[in-house]
């Protein structure tokens, strides 16, 4: 069964609001095991939603709709899905006993626009609407089913969940499951790793493999579709084992991780801990250390040092070094990582110093220029960097960069 997503309103086309709702019900559906296979928008305009309603009914055989059930003259969904099936709308009087409740119960004077939402297409399945006043529709016609749902988020879940899902598996039965995986890998650019694996792209039927690049990495999404999740799964596994014969040194995690998750459990595990010096990422890496509960079991704090007088008078790097080398460079990071962690006494010390933004470029350190130096019982180890973007992408990617380095230290401990 072939699905379409259709969110209504100009304020989405305009910006003004996030929607969520898409993605919402584009995961709910494929846990169902229905293929969402387009995702549609338009304005509250009568003729351009008649045509996308119209285009959708061609190429999909359920339509789902989110938003235009309200009381305004703009909430136009329902009339014209009416007006496209040739279906007159009559007032719902269930419905309109359910908005005036509505009212009362919240003790607020209804105006009497709101009875516009009691109108329902003739033959339409009413949902009852726990949440708000806008009751939602199904309507089947020609072996093609519409589903409308109201816009506000809180409202169209529940309503999804409690009438949408129960009908789907009564008209439909079980669609089976489609199941995703998600590999993070650190390391590789997108185009070669597509090189590496290319011969299962190429031969790809199910599972499919995709390829999509992120801040500071690029992911591998594994999607099956199996009659239960199990067999979806083993499916999954079976493609996954395969590729990790290929690309195991740059699979880092798996689905929801995080880096500095991941480097968290491998410090308590190892009951190691770590001290920062940072520079050019203003304690971006720290902060994202942080994020983690119990990190307090292996951070044992950190520096902003964003100046070359914090570097020398609170690190104690001599001053003579930055003269001859810089402040940013090999020397500096490595002194950097290895004074923080004697200072705080810690297993671990990193150091990190860059340019982020114009000041301080050169011909020879342009912006984006990172140097990370990590200090441990295997020594120093520093490595240069360089990173394209505006000034949060450089620090974002240099943290990136920074927590992998810090994840292979550690694991080689």
């Amino acid at each position: 069964m072939i699905v379409e997503i259709v969110t209504t309103g100009t304020e989405l086309l305009l910006g003004q609001i996030v929607d969520t709702n898409t993605s919402f019900l584009s995961q709910k559906l494929n846990q169902l095991g229905f293929d969402v296979l387009y995702h549609s928008t338009v304005g509250d305009n009568k003729i351009r939603m008649t045509q996308v309603f119209s285009n959708a009914l061609h190429r999909s055989d359920i339509i789902i709709t989110s938003g235009g059930l309200g009381p305004t003259q703009g909430d136009i969904t329902k009339e014209v899905t009416a007006q496209l099936l040739n279906r007159p709308l009559f007032l719902d009087e269930d419905s309109v006993k359910n908005i005036k409740s509505f009212f009362v119960k919240r003790q607020v004077v209804m105006s009497e626009n709101n009875l516009r939402q009691g109108m329902i297409p003739e033959g339409a399945i009413i949902m009852k609407n726990e949440c708000g006043t806008a009751p939602g529709v199904i309507l089947e016609h020609d072996n093609k089913t519409i589903i409308h749902l109201p816009g506000p988020p809180h409202e169209l879940k529940w309503m999804f969940e409690h009438a949408v899902v129960p009908y789907l598996k009564k008209r439909f039965n079980l669609q089976g499951v489609i199941v995703s995986k998600i590999l993070h890998t650190y390391g590789i650019g997108e185009s070669s790793l597509e090189e590496k694996i290319k011969d299962f792209i190429i031969s790809q039927s199910n599972p499919t493999i995709a390829l999509l690049a992120r801040q500071g990495e690029v992911i591998i999404r594994l999607t099956a579709k199996g009659n239960t999740v199990v067999e979806a799964k083993d499916l999954i596994a079976g493609l996954e084992k395969q590729l990790r014969q290929q690309i195991a040194d740059y699979i880092w995690g798996l689905d929801n991780d995080t880096l500095e998750a991941n480097i968290g459990k491998i410090l308590t595990q190892k009951q190691l801990t770590i001290a920062l010096a940072e520079s050019c990422t203003g304690g971006l890496i720290t902060s994202r250390i942080t994020d983690i509960s119990g990190s307090s079991d292996y951070l044992v704090g950190s520096i902003v040092c964003y100046t070359n007088k914090i570097k020398t008078d609170f690190i104690g790097i001599p001053p003579q070094i930055i003269i001859d080398h810089g402040a940013v460079s090999h020397q500096t990071a490595s002194l950097l990582a290895t004074n923080i962690r004697q200072k705080f006494t810690a297993n671990i010390g990193m150091g990190i110093t860059g340019i982020a933004g114009p000041n301080g470029a050169t011909p020879t350190k342009p912006v984006g220029t990172v140097f990370i130096a990590v200090d441990g019982p295997l020594g120093i180890q520093c490595k240069k960097y360089t990173f394209n973007g505006q000034r949060t992408d450089i620090k974002y990617r240099i943290s990136q960069a920074a927590l992998h380095m810090l994840r292979q230290y550690t694991l080689s401990l």
